[in-house]
């Protein structure tokens, strides 16, 4: 490697550590990214480590949410400042927020996603701030085309449990003929390496086991194909942040650190504190509002409904959580956005306002409606940083989970945690009326299955509580991750200044 190039990367600006952290540009991915930029930063001058930078780089589009003010956000203009974090854009060359279509599109997008980030590690180098490995989060190829072009070492961002690492990684190492031979039959289960237990097929991420051969499952398979080849390729230079904790998924982060170099490193969520990155329009929110009508509820009596930042209700699916709401006969807070609404929702969402028996908002801060003491139980699409945050601030869950690593998500909370229950989807895909009101009456009444829940609750919300304590174990483990990047930097620059030049 060149003298010139050798410089894009290693300590710099006083020999301090420097983490590119690069997001996919959706809210699940990007606000953990920014928590654990925040983490790194907050690393400066502790014990053992010395003094860390972390740089936020997102693509153009998110770019220009995130600061509607900087005008078009251009990747080569200046940094934007996210709070202590600097933040940087990318651009995949078409920057309108959309998802590449075919095979041709989306190699056109990767090259220049890849040369636009090759930029953007060339211009931190000439500011004194050399990056010393790029972390990236899942789905992004050509954050890995660029570590491997410019030799630098590379750490994997899973914002999912380790349990779903375990599903992928054993599906890509000799079990995935197994999985997909048995894919139409949700009930087979399969032993995986080291997992406390059995998985059936429906509780594997969605795209494992699709059937329906789709155009996206397969895209996304191929994605996560070429992470593990790659982490095989290069496993003395890449390493796994995981976002769980060691007390919650001891078995899986066993069984994981048999393959690859991981380190527990949450739970990776904001604090209530914390203004989280909403990337749509939720501007006619009236937290006051809600947050007040929160404070007028008894302890432990509200339902809060919320299904993510992706997902669109459709409005036979309205109808049945309106219906299984005024079952429950509970005061309820539901989220529905305004952006992506069908009309129909919207005028079924005016019958449930007007029975005046809850809430409806379009937005919430979700940490702090959490951490609210009416709040009884979340009914969610069951993503991860949603479980994360339910287990963090102690509040049961019902899970009513349709795709991605959800089904994982809600079997870990039903059958391993037991913090809440599993809701069963129609032949439809719906989550009925009825089967709501059920699901809520086990974690919220006054059954055995409920008073378990609770105390299980409570002893998980300790848990993650003792994790992310200052010095505690998501600290050291990020402390350790930090030190060992550093060391074998240290250990690449003395190999390459005792390389004698040839004759």
């Amino acid at each position: 490697m060149a003298d010139a190039e050798r410089q894009q990367h290693g300590p710099g600006d006083g020999g301090r550590p420097h983490f590119l952290i690069v997001a996919y540009g959706i809210q699940s991915h990007l606000n953990p990214c920014r928590v654990l930029a925040r983490r790194l930063l907050q690393l400066h001058d502790a014990d053992g480590s010395g003094p860390v930078l972390a740089t936020l780089s997102v693509p153009l589009f998110t770019h220009r949410r995130m600061f509607p003010s900087s005008g078009n956000g251009e990747p080569e203009g200046p940094e934007a400042a996210d709070g202590a974090i600097s933040c940087v854009a990318f651009s995949d060359g078409v920057d309108d927020g959309t998802t590449a279509r075919g095979p041709e599109e989306r190699a056109r997008r990767r090259r220049a996603s890849a040369e636009s980030l090759f930029a953007v590690v060339a211009r931190l180098a000439s500011r004194g701030r050399p990056v010393t490995c790029i972390v990236c989060s899942m789905m992004l190829p050509w954050a890995l085309d660029v570590a491997r072009e410019r030799d630098i070492p590379l750490a994997v961002f899973w914002i999912q449990p380790a349990t779903v690492l375990a599903t992928y990684y054993h599906y890509f190492h000799g079990y995935g003929e197994l999985i997909a031979s048995h894919a139409a039959d949700p009930a087979y289960e399969v032993t995986l390496p080291g997992l406390s237990r059995p998985l059936r097929i429906r509780d594997f991420p969605s795209f494992l086991v699709d059937t329906t051969g789709g155009e996206v499952g397969k895209v996304v398979n191929a994605v996560f194909c070429e992470l593990f080849e790659f982490m095989d390729e290069q496993r003395r230079n890449v390493k796994v942040l995981v976002n769980t904790f060691d007390e919650l998924e001891p078995a899986a982060l066993a069984a994981m650190r048999e393959h690859l170099d991981v380190f527990a490193v949450g739970p990776v969520v904001g604090s209530s504190a914390e203004a989280r990155i909403h990337l749509f329009n939720h501007a006619g929110a009236d937290k006051t509002r809600y947050m007040e009508w929160l404070g007028a509820q008894p302890e432990r009596s509200v339902v809060y409904v919320s299904f993510g930042s992706i997902w669109t209700y459709s409005k036979q699916q309205m109808e049945e959580i309106a219906d299984g709401l005024r079952r429950c006969g509970r005061p309820y807070l539901l989220v529905v956005r305004k952006d992506g609404r069908q009309e129909d929702v919207s005028r079924c969402l005016e019958d449930v306002v007007q029975e005046r028996k809850g809430m409806v908002v379009e937005w919430c801060d979700q940490p702090e409606v959490l951490s609210h003491p009416s709040v009884g139980c979340f009914v969610t699409h069951c993503g991860w940083n949603s479980t994360l945050e339910a287990m963090a601030l102690g509040v049961a869950v019902v899970a009513a989970p349709s795709m991605f690593d959800q089904p994982t998500n809600a079997m870990l909370i039903e059958e391993e945690w037991a913090a809440g229950v599993r809701g069963e989807r129609n032949g439809e895909g719906i989550f009925s009326g009825p089967e709501l009101a059920r699901c809520v009456e086990l974690v919220m009444g006054d059954g055995a299955r409920a008073v378990e829940v609770r105390k299980k609750v409570e002893s998980r919300k300790g848990m993650a509580r003792d994790a992310m304590a200052p010095g505690g174990p998501a600290e050291r483990n990020l402390r350790s991750f930090v030190m060992e990047v550093q060391s074998s930097d240290e250990a690449r620059r003395k190999d390459t200044n005792t390389i004698s030049p040839p004759p």
